[in-house]
């Protein structure tokens, strides 16, 4: 007899759906099969039980500048376990004069004893010196095994640091996970605007179009091409980077790409809103055409992209509004760590864009297997940790603020409401959430110590 029986559900993987009990011992699946017998008993019958999904990008406690993101470790990652999520994966990002295992042991000071849930953390390169160079290898024997590389921002890095570090990740089995646009691009552009008197959200996508996006990524493939390494192309947005991708698989690179939630659903008519309603939806890369989405949705379904992550980094409304002059001074990012799971389901499963086991494929188990997490998270198998979601498809339910965790004012979808919604979270065989309320223990998340990259 083990400790715990779900009895009664529908099992779902990336490969089967199918109907069996699931036995569960200490942390971790001990079982599958009928009528397995444990000294507590869950049914299950009518739900759908899901492994514990995985969104590999999101930005908790982040500063920038003077202002950092509005949710933290504790708040985010209780937010992510009510929308089904029972593992996240953060950042190391070093500071100006700051050593690459001087930043990996603050950040996990931040989070430690903090974590709601599971979590892993990606390094970040903002250099290629030499010191950097040497410490890829011993970071990566710990279990920080991808690599955050940036384009733009004052974290960007010219071709030569890139080639260094591609070649350093290839060595050591980082995975590089990279943020693409044009730098010098969207300077160019962002002062023509401002310029021209230009200043509301509803310039900052023709700050950041499609082409600046795609060329950078296009120049990340080549050298990748160069160096023999796996890349992965972080939050894709448009038809035009997915044809940068095609083409360098046909030369026969290996390169991956995640997809968020808003570039699937939202759009540039969010920034027309009225008043200055439009900054919440300014992000970066931003919201595209709708003509992107139905490219992107096909590339979801048909294995052009891997996974659904959230780059969540949410500003209050309040924070937001230091760029009313001034759409460059916006704070970029927005929320979703919470809403990621039920609106690919809803959105993808429910209206036919995605089967059941590739909805559960993008948001759980493609990620786990591209960040050395798999099969410990990500699938339902025997020896696999018992982070368990039961899923009721029938239930319903609104994505107001007030209905959500996330530490903001507000939502991006308000107006949506979703079909399909959790009733029960499990990490590591313990409820931590049930209908909608987080009852697990902050503290209880762990740190993951990742394989090296092999897919």
């Amino acid at each position: 007899m083990v400790d715990l029986v779900i009895k009664n559900g529908t099992i779902v993987t990336a490969a089967d759906v199918y109907q069996a009990d699931i036995g569960v011992e200490g942390e971790r699946i001990a079982s599958i099969g009928h009528d397995l017998a444990g000294q507590e008993v869950v049914d299950a019958t009518g739900y759908y039980v899901f492994p514990g999904f995985v969104d590999a990008h999101v930005h908790l406690s982040l500063p920038v500048g003077d202002v950092v993101s509005s949710d933290d470790f504790t708040t985010g990652t209780i937010a992510a376990a009510c929308g089904g999520t029972t593992t996240i994966l953060d950042f190391i990002t070093p500071q100006p004069g700051q050593s690459l295992q001087e930043a990996t042991i603050a950040r996990r000071g931040e989070a430690d004893g903090r974590v709601a849930i599971d979590y892993g953390l990606h390094l970040t390169a903002v250099d290629a010196t030499p010191e950097t160079l040497e410490a890829l290898p011993e970071l990566a024997a710990q279990g920080y095994t991808s690599l955050k590389l940036y384009t733009t921002y004052d974290m960007r890095l010219d071709d030569e640091q890139f080639l260094r570090l591609l070649a350093a990740a290839r060595e050591c089995g980082l995975l590089p996970l990279v943020h693409t646009e044009n730098h010098a691009a969207i300077e160019y552009l962002k002062a023509g605007l401002l310029a021209a008197g230009k200043t509301g959200p509803r310039y900052h996508p023709l700050s950041r179009p499609p082409v600046v996006e795609a060329e950078a990524a296009n120049r990340v493939l080549t050298l990748a091409g160069l160096t023999g390494t796996p890349v992965c192309i972080a939050h894709l947005t448009c038809r035009e980077t997915l044809a940068a991708i095609e083409a360098a698989r046909a030369r026969g690179q290996a390169v991956y790409a995640e997809v968020c939630p808003q570039h699937l659903l939202l759009s540039v008519d969010d920034y027309d809103r009225p008043g200055f309603e439009g900054a919440k939806f300014v992000l970066s890369p931003p919201l595209r055409d709708r003509s992107h989405q139905q490219p992107l949705w096909r590339a979801l379904a048909n294995g052009g992209l891997q996974a659904v992550s959230t780059d969540h980094c949410p500003w209050t409304f309040e924070q937001k509004q230091r760029g009313r002059d001034d759409f460059t001074q916006i704070p970029n990012g927005a929320p979703g760590v919470e809403t990621r799971v039920p609106l690919i389901y809803s959105e993808g499963v429910g209206k036919g864009r995605l089967s059941l086991n590739r909805f559960v494929e993008v948001c759980a188990t493609g990620p786990a297997r591209l960040f050395g997490l798999y099969p410990q998270k990500g699938t339902i198998a025997v020896g696999s940790d018992a982070d368990l979601v039961l899923w009721d498809p029938e239930k319903e339910h609104r994505l107001t603020q007030e209905s959500l965790h996330m530490n903001v004012d507000y939502s991006l979808y308000e107006d949506i409401t979703v079909r399909g919604y959790p009733v029960l979270v499990m990490q590591r065989g313990r409820v931590i959430v049930r209908d909608n309320e987080f009852v697990g223990s902050v503290g209880a998340g762990r740190f993951l110590r990742r394989g090296l990259f092999r897919l």
